[in-house]
């Protein structure tokens, strides 16, 4: 019997300092690396989204054509990194580290003129579930040249109303740059449309998910309250919480 007993107290010590390390992980806000450089943008704004999210701590990484990020120490400490830079040249080495982050299931947001960035690495292009073709060497097979229209009001179709990407939008209308004719790969599932044009979609990638975003241009979009609950809720997701 005193075994028993003295057996039950040892469980219960157990559980009870276990507990807390199990109830604090939920709740720790999310580290994101929000990468930047190669195509200008509004930084205060553009931050502002970043800094008004109270579920998040986030560091940037600036480039310019180039891909430093990936060399950083600390590049697989992230929950999150979200692309909204357009670098053209890439290593191996950075490659590789790239495409590490879906073997330790970091998540990832493609946005907007994110999708110009490396125009012929193709790991990159399923990754991103897509490309914006704008170079001579990418329309082959058929494939044509993207477009884009700034300054225009998008009408825009969620088609997803489920998906916790997505959850709580309605359709609206977003005043942004849009980009037309993307070359789309079929292992995606749609978000968001305008016509027959996706604008929002998803993948698995490896242990990691993937959301691509093509709006998000200007101050018009990051202002915009169903915007920011786009792009909130995708860091959410994509950091499987």
């Amino acid at each position: 019997m005193k075994i028993q007993v003295l057996l039950a107290l040892l469980l219960t010590l157990v559980t009870t300092h276990a507990a807390p390390d199990v109830q604090t992980k939920p709740n720790a806000k999310l580290k994101v690396l929000v990468l930047t450089g190669g195509h200008a943008f509004k930084p205060e704004p553009f931050f502002k989204l970043f800094k008004d999210n109270p579920e998040i701590t986030y560091d940037t990484a600036a480039e310019a054509k180039t891909a430093e990020a990936y060399d950083r120490d600390d590049l697989f400490t992230y929950d999150v990194i979200v692309l909204y830079d357009s670098p053209s040249n890439i290593t191996d080495a950075q490659k590789a580290r790239f495409l590490a982050l879906f073997d330790k299931g970091i998540g990832v947001i493609v946005l907007h003129h994110a999708y110009l960035s490396y125009p012929m690495w193709s790991d990159y292009e399923r990754i991103a579930g897509g490309k914006y073709v704008y170079l001579e060497a990418q329309m082959t097979n058929g494939i044509t040249s993207s477009q884009y229209k700034g300054d225009v009001d998008i009408p825009i179709t969620v088609v997803a109303k489920d998906h916790p990407v997505t959850a709580g939008l309605s359709d609206f209308v977003l005043h942004d740059e849009l980009y037309t004719n993307l070359h789309m790969r079929s292992d995606i599932t749609p978000l968001l449309k305008t016509g027959d044009e996706l604008l929002a979609w998803t993948r698995d990638e490896k242990k990691s998910r993937v959301v691509g975003i093509i709006v998000g241009h200007g101050p018009s979009a990051y202002e915009n309250p169903n915007f920011q609950k786009l792009l909130a809720q995708s860091i959410h997701w994509t950091a499987k919480r």
